[in-house]
């Protein structure tokens, strides 16, 4: 069954900055399965294989907050009820970042998509497409103003209403691993679950490098780097459906770009912002980018 990502692959890289005898400790390589993806860890520290195991709990934990697929999950309860009292602190905190962006991109980026997703993915699946009137009753489900959110309770405020945090998750999980990795004592840290968070630099001292979707490699340190295509995922055969829809209009984002890549200082942030300057003009996507500190267009 699907899982919170859509990747293949997620890597994890980390090392501490150790000297002596402890230098020497070997490294400790993980492969397996981590948010349905195919992953791997590699850690070079003593402790390497107790904190292999503390990752994958965390990432495990996390999923159980923010998958839509797995029916007991946090997000999953909000969904199916319209209310979830007590939330975790995790799906609070990342709300917050979520209300930050969706500011910032005047609307552009809005968790509250998913009835829209789902009557898109659901026409297609059954070889149909969207009518007006499918879209105008879903898009009366979806509406961040129709979100409330408190550390004690969060609600929708009308009927069948639904959150997907697809374009912010990944990035948010990515966040909270490298901050339990750098806890451990590691500080040359490359976390890779679709968004990239780089905590230090490599363990030789230089800079992480990753190859952006055009071939040029990006060098950086303690930020994060996320990349988001209009058509990375499509919902018809034809592939010109993509999967990132504009909550404003309730369209597919126009393929006026190949792929959208943007560095920030947190991989949740990046990852949030990629997702919403899809739906927007150059001259909108740098003004939205410039509302948050620290943020680039790559």
């Amino acid at each position: 069954m699907p899982s919170l990502s859509r990747r293949r692959f997620i890597a994890i890289s980390a090392a501490a900055a150790l000297a002596g005898p402890a230098a020497a400790a070997p490294k400790r390589y993980w492969s397996g399965t981590a948010l349905g993806a195919r992953a791997s860890i590699t850690l070079d520290h003593p402790d390497a294989a107790k904190i292999v195991t503390a990752v994958l709990q965390e990432i495990d934990r996390l999923e159980d907050v923010f998958s839509l697929y797995r029916p007991g999950s946090a997000l999953s309860r909000l969904n199916r009820d319209g209310s979830l009292d007590v939330p975790p602190f995790e799906l609070v905190e990342c709300l917050g970042i979520a209300d930050a962006v969706h500011d910032a991109t005047n609307g552009a980026f809005d968790p509250t998509i998913q009835p829209l997703w789902a009557t898109y993915a659901e026409a297609y699946a059954a070889g149909g497409t969207v009518t007006g009137p499918m879209l105008e009753e879903a898009r009366s489900r979806v509406g961040w103003s129709l979100l409330r959110v408190a550390p004690s309770r969060i609600a929708f405020a009308r009927s069948g209403m639904a959150l997907t945090l697809n374009g912010i998750a990944q990035g948010y999980v990515a966040d909270r691993v490298a901050r339990m990795l750098e806890a451990q004592g590691l500080d040359r840290i490359l976390i890779d679950t679709g968004e990239v968070r780089a905590l230090g630099g490599m363990p030789s001292g230089a800079p992480w490098s990753v190859s952006l979707p055009d071939g040029r490699a990006f060098r950086f340190r303690d930020r994060a780097l996320a990349t988001s295509a209009p058509l990375g995922t499509s919902f018809d055969a034809a592939e010109t459906i993509g999967h990132i829809l504009d909550p404003r209009t309730g369209l597919p984002a126009p393929a006026t770009a190949r792929t959208v890549s943007v560095t920030a200082p947190t991989a949740a942030l990046a990852d949030a912002l990629s997702t919403g300057l899809c739906l927007l003009a150059d001259a909108e996507a740098k003004e939205a980018i410039g509302r948050l500190q620290d943020c680039r267009l790559v």
